[in-house]
């Protein structure tokens, strides 16, 4: 009705005819480079940091499957991704024996509009989350060299991420139930052993023990990515500078 007064223009209007856009060959990738594509869609990734390229490296940890990611460093670091994931909205509940090293972060994260969104738990009392799509989960284990089995598994739409400070007897098994395994530095022993499990090539095997504070070698199956995990400056605030040692 374009004659009636007030009446808005029709979408066929707004298109101006005639114009065509500009054309080329369709793009096309080598099914191999696949794996080098990363989409980060809705809130459901967090910004690990940066790899050996500069580029950003984004952790997927809300999935409609069950999610293991054992880490092989620093409380730091486990409390950055934690942080992180609780800024998209994620509900993060944390199984500890030591309270008082997450009570600051915890205070901190409650403070938004989901009072709730990082909880805080004794080892072995971690109640069931309900996790959904629309609510997700993810569990942090921080029980010590020898986290006991967890009441709480993963499942679809929680993830559980087990921090391990060094190399103990458990970890053989947890790196082989892990999807992602993150490696910060570790004696050079350790690193033999370590290297061994995950398949590691002899120059990352011999660059684990040098590592420097805040940089993690992620590994998902064949797949490796040295990352660097910096503060932003409400994380330094709050967590101070990054670091292996806690």
């Amino acid at each position: 009705m374009r004659g009636r007064s007030g009446a808005g223009p029709r979408v066929r209007d707004l298109v101006p005819r005639g114009l065509r856009g500009p054309r080329h060959p369709g793009h096309s990738i080598a099914t191999e480079d696949l794996g080098a594509l990363a989409l980060p869609v809705g809130d459901d990734g967090i910004l690990l940091g940066s790899d050996t390229g500069g580029h950003a490296r984004i952790l997927g940890l809300h999935r409609p499957a069950p999610y293991e990611i054992l880490l092989i460093g620093g409380l730091w670091t486990a409390q950055a991704v934690a942080l992180r994931t609780a800024g998209t909205g994620a509900r993060v509940s944390v199984e500890t024996g030591r309270t008082q090293a997450w009570t600051q972060l915890a205070q901190a994260a409650g403070g938004g509009p989901d009072a709730n969104s990082v909880t805080l738990h004794d080892v072995g009392r971690v109640p069931p989350s309900g996790a959904t799509p629309g609510s997700p989960v993810l569990v942090v284990r921080d029980c010590g060299m020898r986290p006991p089995r967890g009441r709480i598994v993963s499942s679809p739409w929680q993830s559980v991420l087990t921090l391990l400070p060094y190399l103990s007897p458990v970890a053989p098994r947890l790196i082989r139930n892990s999807a992602l395994v993150g490696v910060q530095r570790v004696s050079p022993d350790e690193a033999q052993q370590i290297g061994g499990l995950l398949g590691l090539t002899p120059e990352e095997v011999a660059a684990l023990p040098g590592l420097g504070d805040g940089v993690t070698l992620w590994c998902a199956g064949r797949e490796r990515h040295w990352v660097a995990t910096m503060p932003t400056p409400v994380e330094g605030t709050l967590l101070g500078p990054a670091r292996r040692m806690d």
